[in-house]
């Protein structure tokens, strides 16, 4: 093994006490959180414990202020195109449901993609539209095929930024910028990027993005970003009504029930209060990190590992080696050991990986290093018969 160098913050190291029980390489499916957001969720309980709702100003003043940090982790123009839903499926499905589609009218998204980003999309096959679904990576330009797919018909491309099993990233600011000139609208789902790798909605022409909390944002499960841009709002039929669509939702005895021009439109009911204090502690911590450094020690992560199997006997990447397609997830197998039995050892060994596809999915986080990773190859050589 190279030597290796620690990452120079140890104010992070000390947001993540994970980093004393193993090795957690399972961002891709489930991170976990950083002290700041336990603390607050704590406190929060605490809070609630002592006092009720009590300080629910305090509350409503942090859910704006957690707009504005997705609005900055985005790129977004405005907290006006924020909106804070459940999970991805429902931002995803807000859209899919949300239009007004016509018979003869097309959908073109990659092949295999999360059900998440696939399942709401076939569903509209029932109002006449056709799905079309492009193998990316058999393609010599995985960007080019697609666009390839579509024609006047077209009324949207959804992607994911960043696919699930291996990590094969996509050239948003290529596909967001042909949608634009073509008239079609461009869904992302960001969920294996937005806390990983920067995000820039306006730069690359961005209709609508979702991505859940409970992955590379380190915070809970139940909590999801929505961006819906202030072109594409008006397009999107409402499919719920409640008291939080409002700009002024504790204005309860109004005679008028006119949705909210913002995203906010998209919130019917009560908030997940104790899922925005944990995503808000998250969002302020990678914010006060800075995005492209967390980018850069991702990135930095994912080379050496690449770089590192390539020299184990038998080692084959899944994932595409290209720069311009790498992000946070590495997939690999060893010819020599059955899938199953790697893992189980791995996970013997105290390292958090999962199985996708032929491969093992290994998915580290910017608060990790080569001195971890070093210990994971470590295991892999020691299994080798």
């Amino acid at each position: 093994m190279p030597e290796t160098h620690s990452l120079a913050k140890p104010d992070i190291a000390d947001q993540f006490p994970i980093l004393e029980n193993g090795l957690y390489f399972n961002h891709a499916a489930i991170g976990p959180w950083p002290r700041c957001a336990a603390e607050a969720v704590q406190q929060f309980a605490e809070e609630n414990l002592r006092q009720g709702s009590g300080g629910y100003r305090e509350w409503y003043a942090r859910e704006n202020d957690l707009r504005q940090g997705l609005k900055t982790l985005l790129g977004a123009s405005s907290t006006a195109d924020i909106a804070l839903l459940k999970n991805t499926s429902e931002g995803i499905s807000t859209v899919a449901f949300g239009l007004d589609w016509q018979p003869g009218d097309n959908i073109v998204l990659p092949a295999d993609e999360f059900p998440s980003n696939r399942l709401p999309w076939l569903a509209q096959a029932d109002k006449g539209v056709e799905i079309r679904e492009v193998d990316i990576r058999s393609a010599a330009n995985a960007e080019q095929a697609l666009l390839d797919a579509i024609d006047a018909d077209t009324r949207l491309l959804s992607v994911s930024a960043v696919q699930w099993q291996d990590g094969f990233r996509l050239d948003l600011e290529v596909l967001g910028e042909a949608c634009r000139r073509r008239g079609v609208l461009f869904f992302v789902d960001a969920i294996q990027q937005l806390g990983a790798l920067p995000m820039d909605v306006q730069g690359c022409h961005i209709d609508f993005l979702a991505a859940d909390a409970h992955k590379w944002l380190l915070a809970p499960e139940g909590i999801a970003v929505f961006f819906c841009s202030e072109s594409a709002r008006p397009q999107l039929q409402l499919l719920q009504q409640g008291w939080h669509m409002f700009e002024r939702p504790f204005d309860f005895e109004r005679s008028q029930w006119t949705p909210a021009s913002s995203a906010k439109r998209f919130e019917a009911g009560s908030p997940n209060t104790i899922g925005q204090a944990a995503l808000h502690a998250s969002v302020q911590l990678l914010l006060r990190f800075g995005m492209e450094d967390v980018g850069h020690r991702v990135l930095a992560n994912t080379r050496f590992l690449m770089e590192q199997l390539a020299d184990i006997p038998g080692a084959r990447i899944a994932s595409r080696e290209s720069a311009r397609r790498q992000s946070g997830i590495v997939s690999f197998a060893i010819d020599s050991i059955p899938l199953d039995s790697l893992h189980h050892q791995l996970t013997e060994a105290g390292a958090s990986t999962v199985i996708r596809g032929q491969a093992i999915r290994v998915s580290p986080h910017f608060y990790q290093d080569e001195t971890q990773l070093g210990q994971f190859l470590e295991i892999i050589v020691r299994a080798l018969p």
